[in-house]
């Protein structure tokens, strides 16, 4: 996967959308550098996000997700996740749009809508986590524009037709050091539920990402991000662009970082193949890696988060999603 530049760089605009058309045509992954993403700002989440992992349990839990209620925000433990009913071998904080109990979606009682959940131990990790978001939101806002252009739609079509409200949601995970085997992931194989995934990586690496010759390495580059599309691009372009597989592993001694983040579509939007892509959609079931096909869902994209999260986290949902 090689790098590709967001707008204002090297390439001439035309250029990279044809990039990144190629790109998401093919696996699903790129890189992208020239995204505004400070390397400051980088550093300062990995040095906060290092200062919380290293807290005893006990302080950690101080803001474990079930008291996050429906916000669905906070930490959770080794072990806390699901991926295909098997626990991840990773501790993570869910974070997502900072909201006050004054917005209408907070007042109904909206799922994954509401306020953060920060330890008074790391008072610094919250002002990273909040300037990260909105420096990877305008990141993310670049890069929408550049896949509009790839498909040839104009370049605010999807902040006119999905994005207006968008669904913002950030994590950042720890995948303990230690020897895992051979066998075993930090996060098995899946797909990403929305439209684009922007990561931060650490230097460790880890990241595989499942092509039609098979699994291949990620790893990280400076100053780069890795960029990978999600399922509700692949079912808004019947399956042109893909959905790729992926998953990450901890082969160090240390403990890795990496610092996913989602921008997807607004809760509430109605998830329909464009028009141009609409006849070529096919059945994807049968390679899934969730055996259920994309492609064929319809409803709203809150629709399928809420049933995807509720399999991540089972416990949890009886509580928040009724």
């Amino acid at each position: 996967m090689a790098p590709l530049f967001a707008s204002g760089e090297t390439l001439a605009r035309d250029e990279v959308a044809r990039a990144i058309e190629r790109a998401c045509c093919d696996n699903g992954f790129f890189y992208v550098t020239g995204h505004g993403i400070a390397p400051e700002l980088l550093q300062r989440l990995d040095g906060e996000s290092r200062a919380f992992f290293a807290l005893p349990e006990s302080e950690k839990l101080s803001i474990a997700m079930a008291r996050g209620g429906r916000a669905w925000r906070g930490y959770f433990p080794v072990g806390g996740e699901l991926t295909s009913g098997k626990p991840d071998l990773k501790e993570g904080i869910y974070f997502g749009t900072e909201l006050g109990p004054a917005d209408p979606r907070v007042r109904d009682g909206l799922p994954l809508h509401g306020a953060n959940l920060f330890s008074a131990h790391v008072p610094g990790l919250r002002a990273a986590v909040l300037d990260y978001i909105a420096a990877a939101t305008d990141a993310w806002h670049a890069l929408m524009k550049g896949i509009a252009l790839s498909l040839g739609l104009e370049a605010n079509y999807f902040h006119r037709h999905y994005t207006a409200d968008p669904t913002i949601l950030f994590r950042i995970f720890h995948y303990p050091s230690g020897a895992q085997a051979p066998d075993s992931w930090g996060v098995g194989e899946h797909t990403d539920y929305g439209l684009l995934t922007l990561l931060g990586q650490d230097d460790i690496g880890g990241l595989q990402v499942k092509t039609r010759q098979g699994w291949i390495d990620a790893p990280p580059l400076p100053g780069t991000l890795v960029c990978n599309i999600g399922d509700m691009l692949d079912r808004l372009t019947g399956g042109y662009f893909r959905s790729t597989p992926h998953r990450a592993r901890n082969a160090s001694a240390a403990g890795r970082l990496s610092f996913p983040f989602f921008f997807d579509p607004s809760f509430d939007a109605e998830i329909q193949p464009l028009p141009a892509l609409a006849a070529h959609a096919v059945e994807d079931r049968d390679t899934r890696w969730d055996g259920v096909s994309v492609r064929a869902f319809t409803g709203t994209y809150g629709d399928y988060l809420l049933d995807k999260v509720s399999k991540v986290f089972p416990e949890l949902s009886r509580d928040v999603i009724s």
